[in-house]
């Protein structure tokens, strides 16, 4: 039993014994010390009060004095209003340290039994990916991996929307003006190359409302009656018709686009189990609304079309298929969430999706509820803000929105500036040179954006993103590097090591401390679907180290051989949890930089 679980259940008995009263152990309320008072534990005592009907400092000091007669670890207890601070010896730390943390299993949870689907990403294949899919797909990949890290059966899933009038408007650009450009003669990614004829649509299209306009058409008369978009909408027709040469272009230039997210996807570092594509999932849903006029969850208005009245739940009435038959939006979603069910049958199911859509998944869960699907309550959506750049601090191709792969090349461009600035890398070879300023400008751009909150919104400055001070990936990757550095400077070998007992400092028991609480760390995280959790705790660890390096004699030099080898043990359980947890996060760190 580690001496939190020890605290809680003497604290439970010290109520008893005392007051003749049950604490339920769940507001048993342990908090770090601060730093400012002696201790390493604190027990806040006010829901104590209750049962002991003193002041909250005599119902302290009742439970310090029981504390300290009953846990042998516990060495003294003082007391700062109703709050109880308890010393811990440092034996109990060295002994945590050489048990648990020195321990390979440390940190590495067991499979839980449950499976749970991570959706992110969901791109359209009429343009390339920008820098909200970037936030996008770095919170999808690492939420995946921190429920995998804390024992899930993870599935990730990418819905692909690979039809509509978007697309037919890229394919009938490309029918117009492409004179049969490919990405082959013109040395560009497909997704860059099926992206400029969205473009190119658009102009012409905007152009020959302007022409209406001046004919007298109102702007909604004009963008309905502009023959481009009438060509695109027939298209659409003749795509779900299955008009032969309609389809062979949808999969030529659907298959650019793949092609060119593939390599998108490579340099992001992110991957997906599953794909679903929108073109086999856009009729599912009929059979959903079927079943929920049978029940009567659903209800038909006189010209036929199908709604839900949601208003006693607070929110509107919802339209789920048209009066046409034509399915709406949430009918597809309806489907599809049947179908992923039907395919892996998850405990959970996690969309990674924008906060534009937070409404849109309330009524999504809620119809399913309604629906009486088992599965509805274990779905989740999990809403991000939009990520911000200062005002020219990058160009995009388009001038409207900033290029996932332009965003991935300026990185590795300052990561390379930076650090040839600095001058460590002259004995680098050319592809180690070109691997660190890759796994330092993704490391860079990946923890800037992980280390806030999804709910969010965030600007993010390319270049205050790569410094080595600070809460910055960077700055994790160099302390990694330093302890590595550090290790094989020293001969040192974990397998070799062995533990030791030695008398340990204040700040090297507040790395115990502080190291020890990474397994919580993950799982809190992984249930807050909060990579920020992760990210902030690898920064204190990192910050940390460097305090412990700055205040430590040269480790190397150090002739107790216990205290040396105590403070190597302790540098390299520092550097594993720093790569494994930077690992969670998508983020290499270099052995060397």
């Amino acid at each position: 039993m580690n001496i939190e679980h020890k605290i809680i259940a003497a604290t439970v008995a010290a109520v008893k014994e005392l007051y003749q009263q049950d604490l339920p152990e769940n507001q048993v309320n342990l908090q770090d010390t601060r730093a400012e008072f002696e201790g390493q534990i604190t027990i806040v005592v006010f829901p104590v009060v209750r049962f002991s009907k003193k002041s909250p400092e005599a119902t302290a000091t009742d439970l310090g004095e029981y504390l300290v007669a009953n846990i042998e670890e516990i060495t003294a207890f003082s007391v700062v209003k109703g709050f109880l601070n308890l010393s811990i010896a440092d034996a109990y730390w060295v002994n945590l340290f050489n048990t648990d943390l020195l321990n390979p299993s440390f940190g590495v949870f067991s499979p839980n039994g449950k499976k749970v689907m991570v959706e992110y990403s969901s791109p359209n294949t009429n343009k390339p990916l920008h820098l909200g899919h970037v936030r996008n797909n770095l919170l999808g990949y690492s939420v995946a991996e921190l429920l995998k890290a804390s024992g899930y059966d993870v599935v990730k899933v990418n819905l692909v929307n690979d039809r509509g009038i978007h697309i037919c408007k890229s394919m009938l650009a490309w029918q117009k003006w492409g004179n049969g450009e490919t990405p082959e003669s013109s040395l560009m990614k497909g997704d860059h190359l099926v992206g400029k004829y969205y473009v190119i649509f658009d102009k012409e299209y905007k152009k020959e409302i302007e022409a209406l306009k001046l004919e007298g058409q109102t702007e909604e008369e004009a963008k309905k009656n502009a023959p481009l978009i009438k060509e695109a909408q027939k298209m659409l027709l003749d795509w779900e018709a299955g008009v032969p040469e309609v389809i062979e272009l949808w999969k030529t230039m659907n298959g650019w686009v793949y092609d060119g997210f593939a390599v998108s996807y490579k340099n992001l570092g992110v991957d997906f189990d599953k794909y679903y594509y929108e073109s086999n999932t856009y009729l599912l849903g009929k059979g959903t609304v079927d079943e929920g006029l049978e029940k009567g969850v659903f209800f038909k208005k006189p010209d036929g079309s199908v709604w839900i009245d949601l208003t006693a739940d607070g929110l509107d009435q919802k339209l789920v298929l048209r009066a046409d038959g034509t399915s709406v939006y949430i009918t597809q979603d309806l489907g599809t969430a049947q179908m992923k069910y039907d395919d892996f049958k998850m405990d959970e199911s996690i969309y990674v999706v924008g906060n534009e859509q937070d409404y849109h998944f309330k009524v999504l869960f809620l119809i399913l509820e309604k629906l009486g699907k088992s599965w509805a309550t274990g779905l989740h959506h999990l809403s991000y803000g939009m990520v911000d750049l200062p005002s020219g601090k990058m160009k995009s191709r388009e001038g409207t929105v900033v290029d996932a792969d332009d965003l991935v090349a300026e990185m590795i461009d300052t990561a390379k500036a930076k650090t040839e600035a600095l001058g460590k890398v002259n004995d680098f070879d050319e592809e180690e040179k070109e691997r660190l300023y890759y796994n330092i400008g993704m490391g860079a751009l990946k923890y800037f954006l992980l280390k806030v909150e999804p709910k969010k919104r965030l600007l993010f400055d390319p270049a205050e993103s790569i410094d080595f001070q600070g809460n910055t990936g960077p700055f994790i990757q160099y302390t990694h590097a330093r302890i590595k550095s550090l290790l094989l400077k020293a001969g040192y070998d974990f397998a070799h090591a062995g533990i030791a007992d030695a008398e340990i400092t204040a700040t090297e028991k507040e790395m115990i401390m502080l190291l020890a609480k990474y397994p919580n760390e993950i799982q809190s995280a992984a249930k807050t679907h909060s990579p920020a959790v992760l990210a902030n705790y690898l920064y204190e660890v990192a910050k940390m180290f460097n305090k412990f390096y700055h205040e430590t004699p040269p480790i190397i030099k150090e002739e107790n051989e216990a205290v040396k080898k105590h403070r190597l043990n302790l540098s390299f359980v520092t550097a594993e949890v720093l790569k494994r947890g930077m690992r969670i996060l998508g983020i290499a760190v270099p052995e060397r930089m």
